[in-house]
């Protein structure tokens, strides 16, 4: 399995690693629901070095990369992100991914697992473009810290800003220059845009120098803000409602029945692979559609089981949890678009129909201050 450069500090930190995606990752540090409410009312620190982080430069790398994404680089500005999607002719999702704008490149961070199939994916398309593609996923770090102390935390630890990180809005990016334990004015870019429902950052700075990051937030936040492994960060995004690949998206599911429909930018002068068919699929409607559930049950309903209604299999489970910041298990399903009312529905959970209610996505919203509502 591969390891990221933080490895040796999840090993003295005592995690419990697990193979994700081909990765040796921490699955937790201490249990699950202690490390979900840590990030829920203070602070979490992740490890996303196994993530794809990808630079494109060049005369003609924002035509480059616009065939090719869902969202429409000419209404980015400098320093803003958007989220969006790489899809195949049939407007399925090769992967989802957030693309900033820099001063002089587009910058990409793409899943872990399909890093290979999207650097060579673009290269294919690249054609007679006068652009480049580096894969930083090796030299470039990326440490996330996440909950209500975030900035109050990581502006401890940065020495100098473009934008003052207390002020740096939701999906956006800004340069810095980082006060380590092992560097004085460590370079570092720092974005907004998590993935737990709650205010945080994104650092990406060299490898060499992540350890010290790490080790140096972590001296800054004191018991505020804990180690956070890949289990409570699961537990965080479906309370937040947030899709990932493998679950609610793959290349046998678009954007629209994933309930992501806005992120798509039909309307940009750039064509892109998959426009054609997104088209027809919004003029028609989706096959399916992703809603929320609550179990009536202590049971969990799991990707793969199926959801019936009135004893007609309707869908299935694309991810389930036990909510520890709602106290009962939630889940998020596509169900058929047949299903107009969703009442009366059930969860075969190994044999046993289990009670669902569906539910407003997200779950769980700490800017809007709301939980889900019944549908």
């Amino acid at each position: 399995m591969r390891k990221t450069c933080l490895h040796s500090l999840h090993q003295r930190l005592g995690a419990v690693m697990v193979d994700f995606q081909g990765w040796d990752m921490p699955v937790r540090y201490s249990q699950i629901p202690v490390e979900h409410q840590q990030v829920r009312e203070s602070a979490g620190l992740f490890d996303l070095c196994h993530m794809g982080r990808l630079d494109f430069s060049g005369p003609d790398a924002e035509d480059w990369v616009n065939r090719l994404i869902t969202a429409d680089l000419t209404a980015i500005p400098t320093g803003r992100a958007r989220y969006g999607f790489l899809c195949n002719p049939q407007g399925g999702v090769i992967d989802d991914l957030i693309v900033y704008r820099l001063v002089d490149r587009i910058f990409l961070v793409v899943n872990a697992g399909n890093r290979e199939r999207v650097v060579s994916w673009f290269e294919e398309q690249r054609q007679e473009l006068d652009a480049q593609l580096v894969d930083r996923s090796e030299d470039l770090a990326m440490v996330a810290i996440q909950g209500p102390d975030a900035a109050e935390i990581l502006t401890r630890v940065v020495k100098a800003a473009e934008t003052p990180i207390a002020e740096l809005p939701y999906y956006h990016i800004t340069n810095a220059r980082l006060s380590l334990q092992n560097a004085t004015a460590a370079p570092a870019r720092i974005a907004t845009t998590g993935y737990t429902g709650e205010p945080g950052f994104e650092v990406f700075l060299d490898t060499q120098l992540a350890e010290g990051l790490w080790e140096t937030l972590q001296e800054a936040g004191g018991k505020a803000v804990t180690a956070v492994g890949l289990g409570a960060r699961d537990t965080l995004r479906v309370e937040a409602g947030m899709p990932l690949y493998g679950h609610e998206l793959s290349e046998e599911t678009n954007p629209y029945e994933a309930g992501l429909g806005p992120v798509v930018k039909l309307d940009k002068k750039t064509s892109f692979i998959g426009d054609e068919s997104l088209r027809r699929i919004r003029e028609q409607g989706p096959e399916r559609k992703l809603i929320g559930l609550r179990v009536d049950s202590k049971r969990i309903a799991r990707q793969g089981m199926a959801v019936l209604q009135n004893d007609k299999v309707v869908g299935e489970v694309t991810s389930g949890i036990p909510s520890p910041t709602l106290g009962y298990p939630i889940a998020m399903a596509l169900i058929d678009k047949s299903v107009e009312a969703p009442e009366n529905l059930e969860v075969d959970v190994r044999g046993k129909r289990v009670p669902v209610i569906p539910e407003s996505l997200p779950f769980y919203s700490s800017v809007r201050k709301k939980t889900a509502k019944v549908l």
